[in-house]
């Protein structure tokens, strides 16, 4: 077992770096990797299957963490590319590699099978293949990953398929009852993710023991994964609706963190797994028929795909992006062949030919994706659009990020005094907006540092962060703060945990939203009340002054809910206490 540990880390170590710096990628070193030391290659590793068991783990966190990312809203925003682009690329992938399989001499059962399997694409070449090159958010990132979310949803749909085409289907209530199982693990993750999970996980949060914590992030990802298996859904699946489900708690950056390094190293056991169970005996015995097949899937999904995504109006570079991002098999192709060679769908050589097809079509796409990025892209990205307004160099001294209600009052007051300012606002509806009242306003996000330079922060003496997006802020400050160490950053909070995240990022200044207006309106209470106008003006200053300490003295404790907890309970007493005591004072 230690030799098979070192031989995976030794193999990875060496070859990941050099495919990396050539520019072609971790995921083709990690394929070299497991062909090298696999049984086809060096022999350094036997028990293949029991490694890619558990290698198999990676995809699984890799969907979970994708899914943390992902908002419920958001995810249903992205229905109409989820199911339609989805469904398209898999049935007209499938349609048209069935009817060359068939006229390659397949017959119908076994064409369509080979079509069905050979249409998946891999979420763990494509997601890390993207995410490496910061392509994710793209118009093709997000189209590419609509379209494995639609595949992994289909993948229990075209497993209970397989009997109908083999020879001796079975009883169709077989898969009417696949279907109710998988239906059912939807609903138990679902509902366990939404009610059961988060009351866990603030529970050990608050208790602020980092490997329990650790423990249950595992728990959640292995027993989400775990249900949807038993289902005969994709393990993937399951880890990914979860993700979706916590993606609004608030230990959900704790989560992710605790989660990632286990992801990335059984992400690479498992492309490592991926090359050693590559069967070369067959490559040579077939190398013609190897060689076609491969080429045939990668040709007909590159063709397919740009056709779909002209199709749905992506520009010409992403079109080429998603089309070279998906013509390789699945995963779930070896298992699709695994279970037809079982119901006698598929003959088992033919089913090892596709199976060593897959492997190749997978080794073979980041090799054509990094050509593609490197010398054809280039040529068709001929001045492409920008992202954000071209910005008129004034040298103001101050930017201010976000012009909403709050950016919109610093504005008018700095404009009061003679004060030039730059507003940025990401929002193209505000922009409008704010530009029919007269007001100048560029668009694009300020985070981005190179909007940032555009806007003169080198030169500039203030920036004000008010956008109304915390997770924006904390963005904004933190490359602010990172790319331009001079400048003075003032930043909006949204309660007090924002505060403290911001402090972590370096703002200089930071205004609750919402704090001075309840100062004021609780000093309005007090007057309409019968407390005189001094001692209501005292008693909110007084609070103001206490409560801002407490602030800063909070924060070495605020990422623990305990210790937060109790530190609440003694300011709350100890301002009584100094208040009661100042009453003598007053009168």
């Amino acid at each position: 077992m230690l030799t098979t540990l070192v031989s995976l880390l030794a193999a990875a170590a060496i070859a990941v770096p050099l495919t990396r710096r050539m520019g072609l990628g971790s995921v083709l070193g990690y394929l070299v990797a497991g062909v090298v030391i696999g049984p086809s290659g060096l022999g350094l590793v036997s028990d293949v299957d029991q490694i890619a068991n558990v290698a198999e783990l990676g995809v699984v966190m890799l969907l979970f963490l994708i899914g943390l990312e992902v908002r419920p809203r958001r995810l249903w925003v992205m229905r109409k590319a989820v199911f339609l682009l989805g469904s398209a690329q898999v049935l007209v992938c499938a349609a048209v590699m069935a009817v060359i399989a068939h006229m390659a001499g397949f017959v119908w059962s076994g064409a369509i099978t080979l079509g069905l399997g050979l249409a998946m694409s891999s979420t763990a070449i494509v997601l890390p293949m993207l995410g490496e090159r910061e392509l994710l958010p793209s118009r093709a990132g997000r189209d590419a990953f609509s379209v494995l979310l639609f595949q992994d949803l289909s993948f229990i749909p075209l497993v209970a398929l397989l009997p109908m085409l083999a020879e001796h289907s079975l009883p169709q209530h077989v898969a009417w009852l696949d279907v109710a199982r998988a239906a059912g693990a939807i609903v138990l993750i679902l509902v366990g993710g939404r009610f059961a999970i988060p009351p866990v996980i603030r529970m050990v949060g608050g208790a602020r023991t980092p490997e329990v914590f650790t423990t249950i992030s595992l728990l959640i990802v292995a027993g989400a994964a775990y249900i949807a298996s038993l289902a005969g859904l994709s393990m993937s699946l399951g880890a990914f609706m979860a993700g979706v489900l916590l993606s609004q708690s608030e230990y959900r950056h704790e989560l992710e963190a605790d989660i990632a390094p286990f992801e990335g190293l059984l992400l690479g056991f498992f492309f490592i797994s991926v090359g050693m169970s590559a069967d070369l005996s067959l490559a040579r015995v077939q190398p013609g028929m190897l060689l076609a097949m491969t080429g045939i899937l990668l040709a007909t999904k590159i063709v397919v795909c740009f056709g779909l995504a002209r199709l749905a109006r992506q520009t010409l570079v992403d079109a080429v992006r998603f089309s070279l991002a998906l013509p390789q098999a699945s995963e779930f192709s070896f298992v699709l062949f695994g279970a037809a060679v079982g119901v006698g769908a598929l003959a088992q050589g033919t089913a090892d030919l596709a199976t060593l097809s897959a492997a190749l079509s997978m080794a073979a796409t980041p090799l054509l994706f990094a050509a593609s990025e490197k010398f054809l892209v280039p040529r068709l990205e001929v001045d492409p659009p920008p992202d954000f307004d071209t910005i008129e160099s004034s040298g103001a001294p101050v930017i201010i990020c976000g012009f909403g209600r709050m950016g919109q009052i610093v504005g008018r007051v700095l404009r009061m005094h003679g004060i030039p300012f730059t507003a940025l606002e990401r929002d193209p509806g505000q922009v409008d907006v704010v530009r029919r009242f007269g007001n100048k306003v560029y668009f694009g996000d300020p985070a981005r540092p190179n909007l940032l330079r555009a806007a003169g922060a080198e030169q500039a003496k203030l920036l004000v962060a008010a956008q109304d997006d915390t997770e924006g802020t904390l963005r904004l400050v933190e490359v602010a703060r990172r790319n331009f160490p001079n400048l003075k950053i003032m930043a909006r909070a949204r309660n007090r945990r924002h505060t403290h995240l911001l402090m972590d990022r370096g703002a200089d200044v930071i205004v609750r939203e919402t704090f001075y207006s309840a100062l004021k309106l609780a000093e309005e209470s007090l007057v309409a009340l019968g407390v005189s106008a001094t001692d209501a003006q005292r008693s909110v200053a007084f609070f103001r002054t206490h409560d801002e300490k407490n602030l800063v003295e909070s924060h070495a404790i605020y990422d623990d809910e305990k210790q937060l907890i109790q530190n609440t309970r003694q300011a709350t007493q100890e301002l009584q206490s100094l208040f009661e005591a100042d009453r003598p004072a007053q009168s």
